[in-house]
């Protein structure tokens, strides 16, 4: 039996080795400047230590810090040294979980009655600089059940015990490196040498598991990169951020507000806000009106019955508000948690035919998910969202044409409010996990065909996501990058075999024969709070120029222009042109500093010559004075500019 295994490149190319060859033998074989960059592998589409032996013929992906995988692994290995650094420092600390996440790691610890100094964090860093330099190697060792229940039970670590009972004999795996064993399923990178810059970024309470009912745990995130020059880029754009910041922008620009009496996560939109959501709502209703849509609405409530139904009950159940109960015995409603289920209904009102399809209804509908308080965010994260719904009832044959229409919608809103880099992540089944899932294989195979072949037939720069479909289909979800490089899923698409089964959907075909529609949901926007809260931080507030809740601002130098100025927003109002009026007895250089801030887009500036030739002085925000118009002229100017964004 031949003891030589096969591995595949990304490019195709094939290379002989002998079994139990690991990544960074293979990467070493290549070149060894490209091994000394290698942070993990992929190994037959699964993420491992480049350290650990490959027994079989694979395909082999080799990750460094330019692949997210790689960034990924850096920082679960990081969360690792920052741990072995906090217990050196506070003996006696008990540790819950350490993960990656999106930008950087986390670790949750019970400090267990010692004192943490929380002002000096530098301590822990220059610690955990210390052990990294140190290049201790990462050694993974499979133990069994029982020997890890008796390692934490000498440790006194209760966190890591609970951890363990829900772990099946086997499967159980420990890492260590230098002085510090935890518990985890791994991957790592080689030695914590290749840690060289590090920055514990908040100090935040977290419950453990997520149950308010726990203990509350020190949360400490941190990032850290392989290179000092890195972190310190990275610092300058987190400053950058703060100045971006939806929450201070929509403070000052006075477009929302929260109140602790109205409830936590249940945004107040103040009138400049509210005209901000009018706009984009009006501007998605005409291109929908122009797409075929019918515009629908559904009450907040449902009985709970719905739910069950559509099968979101069972899935999401703990996720959601209480039952609301009624006067009357064994009668209960949920609050809004989702639309589909109601559009269900709206399709079953009445029969359908073929020649009826597609049907396609949508709806800026409100609903409510219970987030626990220490996850919201803003307006990214809240318990009461606004989506722009819309469900497409279709026959099979107009699934692959619908969909492509949703998209071509989607990019029509993305080009038209400036979000241009952005990735579509085609999010099919977990193969290994079918029991997430509701609806016939045969149904999710046509289903996932359908949005791959949309997406290539498009030219989408798409990823596949395995293990990102919705329980009851699989989506095209758009994951949008912001200004400062963040990602963010808005736009999403999904297609559903499963929910027009559960509630019994039919319609005549051509046959006389009755058939069960394909249901589309979408939503371009996805939740109008989110789409808000990332286009104000992509723009700094600076919206285009026909979303600005305030589009001019009118300036008059005096009191004495006061009345041309008040005539003057009149017309403009006439002329659908939004703004305002500063009477204020400020003199113009403040009045013009002022709207600089508020980052008006254009002011019109009044005095004595403008009154008299019926003109406006009109400067452009962040560009200065580009000269005086008639008032039809800078009307004309204007709307041609508007056109010139949205057409």
């Amino acid at each position: 039996m031949s003891d030589q295994i096969t591995i595949t490149l990304p490019d195709g190319s094939k290379r002989s080795y002998t079994k139990g060859v690991t990544a960074l033998d293979v990467a070493t074989s290549i070149s060894e400047g490209l091994a000394r960059n290698v942070l993990a592998a992929k190994v037959n589409g699964e993420v491992r230590d480049s350290f650990r032996p490959i027994e079989e013929d694979s395909e082999l992906q080799l990750l460094t810090w330019n692949d997210d995988e790689g960034k990924s692994t850096m920082w679960h290995s990081s969360a690792h040294i920052m741990a072995e650094a906090l217990e050196a420092l506070y003996p006696g600390i008990k540790l819950g979980i350490g993960p990656p996440i999106e930008n950087g790691f986390y670790y949750d610890i019970d400090f267990n009655g010692v004192e943490f100094d929380a002002d000096n964090l530098e301590v822990i860093e220059n610690k955990m600089l210390e052990l990294a330099r140190e290049k201790n190697e990462f050694t993974r060792k499979v133990i069994s059940k029982a020997d890890a229940i008796t390692y934490y039970k000498e440790k006194g670590d209760e966190y890591k015990l609970e951890l363990i009972d829900g772990l099946e004999d086997g499967s159980i795996t420990f890492y260590k490196q230098g002085n510090f064993t935890d518990l985890c399923r791994g991957p790592h990178i080689p030695h914590t040498g290749y840690v060289k810059a590090v920055k514990i970024l908040n100090v935040a309470g977290a419950y453990w598991r997520g149950d308010e009912n726990r203990k509350q745990l020190t949360r400490l995130y941190a990032i850290s990169f392989p290179k000092q020059k890195e972190l310190k880029e990275h610092l300058e754009l987190l400053e950058q951020a703060k100045l971006r910041d939806h929450r201070k922008i929509g403070k000052e620009l006075e477009l929302f507000t929260f109140s602790e009496k109205v409830g936590k996560g249940l945004p107040l939109w103040l009138p400049k806000g509210a005209v901000l959501r009018e706009r984009l709502e009006n501007f998605l209703k005409k291109a929908q009106l122009k797409a075929g849509y019918d515009q629908v609405v559904s009450p907040h409530i449902g009985s709970k019955e719905l739910y069950v139904t559509s099968g979101h009950y069972a899935k999401y159940g703990e996720d959601s508000f209480q039952p609301i109960h009624t006067p009357a015995a064994d009668e209960e409603f949920l609050l809004k948690p989702m639309n589909c289920p109601h559009h269900c209904e709206i399709y079953k009102s009445k029969p359908r035919s073929y020649k009826d399809l597609p049907i396609r209804y949508a709806e800026f509908g409100t609903v409510y998910r219970y987030e626990q308080s220490g996850e919201l965010h803003g307006l990214t994260r809240v318990r009461g969202f606004t989506q722009d719904d819309a469900h497409i009832f279709c026959s099979q044959d107009q699934v692959k044409s619908e969909f492509a229409k949703v998209v071509d919608l989607v990019l029509y809103v993305f080009s038209a409010l400036g979000f241009e880099d952005f990735t579509a992540q085609v999010s099919l089944r977990d193969p290994n996990n079918p029991d997430k899932y509701i609806g016939k294989d045969e149904d999710w195979e046509k289903a996932e065909a359908a949005i791959k072949e949309v997406a290539e037939e498009k030219e989408l720069n798409f990823v596949i996501e395995y293990g990102e479909a919705a329980f009851y289909g699989p989506k095209l979800d758009f994951m949008v990058k912001d200004a400062l490089g963040r990602k963010w899923q808005l736009g999403t698409s999904q297609v559903d075999y499963s929910l027009p089964e559960r509630f019994e959907l039919e319609y005549i075909g051509s046959d006389n024969k009755k058939h069960r529609p394909v249901m589309i949901h979408r939503a371009p926007f996805g939740s109008m709070e989110r789409f808000i809260a990332i286009l104000i931080e992509n723009c700094a507030g600076d919206f285009p120029l026909w979303l600005a809740p305030d589009q001019i601002a009118i300036l008059p130098i005096s009191e004495k222009y006061h009345d041309y100025a008040k005539q003057l927003f009149i017309e403009m109002q006439e002329q659908d042109i939004r703004g305002f009026v500063d009477e204020r007895d400020e003199k113009i250089g403040k009045k013009i500093r002022d709207a600089e801030v508020k980052k008006t887009p254009y002011m019109l500036i009044v005095g004595e010559k403008e009154a008299e030739e019926a003109t406006v002085s009109v400067r452009q925000h962040g560009h200065g004075d580009i000269g005086s118009m008639k008032k039809e002229e800078f009307a004309h100017f204007f709307h041609n500019k508007v056109d010139e964004l949205i057409n």
